[in-house]
């Protein structure tokens, strides 16, 4: 079994990576070669050092050849440009996510015209394809049956991308399944330009001491999981088998996976309550309407029905994706908080 990760080194393509690294299976399987592919892979990395790790570092579209050198029985496919950078550079966005996602599925089928063996590919998708219309307001509760209308270049990007993992799969040229996922918080490290960054920079940065900014109105309600959940998600949808009983993928519709539904103002009431009150009082509102304007055009109430018939569930609540945040991430932590509830790998 040879799997490649796309975006091998960011945060999910990391996360994704050492779960696949602690089981050592995929779909029951042993895996013999876990490629890493990212355009910034770091010269040393705890990860490159496992025997079975593969980096291939450059842009995605000028590596396939050398990806493809040797069968490729799965892709997880992260790699992507974030919103608040695509809304800002139409050109980068469509080239970072929607051709290099085509580019990707035509190796993927030349494989499987060659003889090679079909590619299993999980495409990360987004919350950010749906938004409300004039014409088609969303529904109380957001389902994969409700109608993508994106209102940003990501939403739309990532809702291009979908069709067309849908379409190589009706062809018989991948076996594609497609995970949306919520908005991952609390995300460690270094803040991103995605708009939807502060809702993890509003925990973590205090945590860490530093100031923060919530750039939006705090009654805004959002859909989140935990970082452990969503690689709980993407490695489950990618792993499942196709089929009409319980726990199989049905049809090509993409999977959301479940949502924690939750204002911004009960995130800093949850980060007031754990760390204390010098901890949430470095987080100033500051609105920035363009921020507000994406953040707020993605739909909060999700119907995880689907997702809980295939397994997942949503976080219980955000004080448990804070404990989890300061498990996981003590040496980032410099707040006093108070005592950490549940095992360390509750969620997994």
């Amino acid at each position: 079994m040879r799997i490649v990760i796309t975006g091998g080194f960011g945060f999910l393509g990391r996360q994704v990576a050492e779960r696949l690294l602690e089981t050592r299976t995929f779909r029951g399987e042993p895996v013999e070669r876990l490629v890493l592919a990212d355009l910034f892979a770091p010269e040393a990395s705890p990860l490159a050092d496992d025997p079975l790790v593969e980096v291939v570092r450059g842009d995605l579209t000028e590596r396939l050849a050398e990806l493809f050198a040797e069968p490729v029985d799965a892709v997880i496919h992260l790699a992507s440009a974030v919103s608040a950078e695509c809304e800002a550079d139409f050109d980068l966005g469509m080239a970072a996510n929607v051709d290099t996602t085509r580019t990707l599925l035509e190796a993927a089928r030349a494989q499987a015209a060659a003889g090679g063996p079909v590619v299993r590919l999980l495409f990360s998708s987004s919350v950010a394809v749906y938004g409300p219309d004039p014409a088609l307001p969303l529904p109380e509760l957001v389902s994969e049956a409700t109608l993508p209308t994106p209102r940003s270049s990501y939403g739309v990007q990532k809702f291009v991308c979908e069709q067309l993992v849908a379409e190589y799969t009706r062809k018989g040229f991948v076996d594609g399944r497609v995970a949306r996922l919520m908005t991952v918080s609390v995300r460690p490290g270094r803040p991103n330009a995605a708009a939807s960054g502060f809702l993890s920079g509003v925990v973590r940065e205090p945590l860490a001491g530093l100031p923060a900014v919530c750039p939006v109105d705090p009654a805004l309600r959002v859909a989140l999981a935990s970082p452990r959940r969503t690689v709980t998600g993407i490695l489950r949808v990618a792993e499942l088998e196709r089929g009409e009983g319980p726990g199989q993928l049905d049809g090509r519709l993409p999977v959301n996976l479940p949502a924690l539904t939750v204002s911004v103002a009960e995130m800093l009431r949850t980060l007031r309550r754990v760390a204390g009150d010098a901890v949430a009082d470095l987080v100033t509102v500051a609105p920035e309407p363009a921020v507000e304007a994406i953040v707020g055009s993605w739909p909060a109430d999700f119907d995880n029905a689907r997702a809980a018939t295939l397994g997942l569930a949503a976080d219980p609540d955000f004080e448990s994706v804070v404990r989890e945040y300061l498990a996981d991430h003590a040496d980032a932590v410099t707040a006093v908080t108070a005592p950490a509830a549940g095992p360390r790998n509750a969620g997994r």
